[in-house]
């Protein structure tokens, strides 16, 4: 039995193995994906999100442990860790604090390092995630590094992005600021039982106002009213909730799994399911073919004349766009 067989037949060491192929980029992990691509499209892909210290560890743990107690379904869990400049390794520290999880057969925790990629993921998180897929993992967690404002790649891979906020973290503009915020499909106001709550629901649901301007809310002798916004509807409009947590108390959080239902649902009846896969299927597609394209190129220029090439560059003889049309073209720079 293949690998990959053994991994479709729930064997925890070969979906292991496969996992460690497809992340260092294998001439067998590729085509374990090619084998693998047909059993994907099934799973839930949720994104966790948020600045260094809100808890999104945490939360995931708490969450993951949710799901196993009232549902049946089998959860994959996704942790990306910074890499260090210096060794290239990770802490992997996620596992630490998941150790609730730990000895649940239908729980499978992989963390990953970043290997100096920006932008909170790993080159090999899209594919680790469809092996997941593939292996019946019904939800898959993808916790990023938490980059903070440039944060926004895990928007284009997963299904439903959770951003986590929490009180105390700067001033009230830092948590609102462009980029970060706007990826969330749902946002968590962890720790809520810190001082600061309060303000920091409150600059998030103005800020929420600000971009998705449908419906006004102010007070008429001290009732709060709800009034569509003229010429706007926001009956097919996904309006983002804010909900509470505190996850080391486990508070919050059948809320929160309600939440992450009722999007899956928006989600399949808008169509919007179809047209994320469908975007970030070409996403990946056009990364591979720069890849691919990239590599092709430097195999079949010799080195020699690349460098002579870059050493122009680098005397500021030639500039970057005219070494690129000279090595196009093949002629001497």
């Amino acid at each position: 039995m293949t690998l990959v067989d053994s991994a479709l037949a729930g064997d925890r060491l070969a979906l292991s193995r496969l996992l460690t192929q497809v992340e260092n980029d294998t001439a067998e992990g590729r085509a374990a994906l090619d084998s693998l691509f047909p059993h994907t499209g099934q799973a839930h892909l949720i994104g966790v999100t948020g600045a260094p210290g809100t808890g999104k560890s945490s939360l995931v743990n708490q969450l993951a442990l949710h799901y196993r107690r009232q549902t049946t379904k089998r959860v994959a869990i996704l942790a990306v860790d910074p890499s260090s400049p210096f060794t290239g390794g990770a802490l992997l520290g996620d596992r630490v604090r998941m150790r609730d999880l730990s000895g649940d057969a239908d729980v499978f925790i992989r963390s990953m390092a970043t290997r100096g990629t920006l932008g909170g993921l790993a080159h090999a998180t899209a594919a680790m995630s469809q092996v997941f897929d593939a292996a019946g993992y019904e939800i898959v967690f993808i916790e990023t590094v938490g980059a903070g404002q440039a944060e926004v790649d895990i928007a284009r891979l997963a299904h439903t992005t959770l951003v986590v906020e929490a009180p105390g973290f700067g001033d009230d503009i830092q948590a609102i600021k462009a980029g970060i915020l706007e990826i969330a499909d749902i946002l968590v106001v962890n720790k809520a039982d810190q001082p600061g709550v309060e303000n920091t629901e409150r600059a998030l649901r103005g800020m929420l106002e600000l971009a998705h301007p449908v419906r006004r809310v102010f007070q008429h002798h001290g009732k709060v009213e709800i009034v569509d916004a003229p010429g706007k509807s926001s009956d097919n409009l996904w309006i983002p909730p804010i909900l509470r947590t505190i996850a080391t108390q486990a508070t919050g959080f059948g809320e929160l799994a309600e939440a992450i239902a009722r999007h899956r649902e928006y989600l399949r009846q808008s169509g919007d399911w179809s047209r994320r896969e469908r975007a970030r299927l070409e996403r990946e597609v056009d990364m591979l073919i720069q890849e691919t394209l990239a590599s092709q190129f430097r195999a079949a220029i010799q080195a020699s004349y690349y460098d002579e090439v870059l050493g122009k560059v680098f005397a500021h003889q030639l500039s970057p766009w005219e070494a690129v049309k000279a090595l196009l073209n093949g002629r001497q720079a």
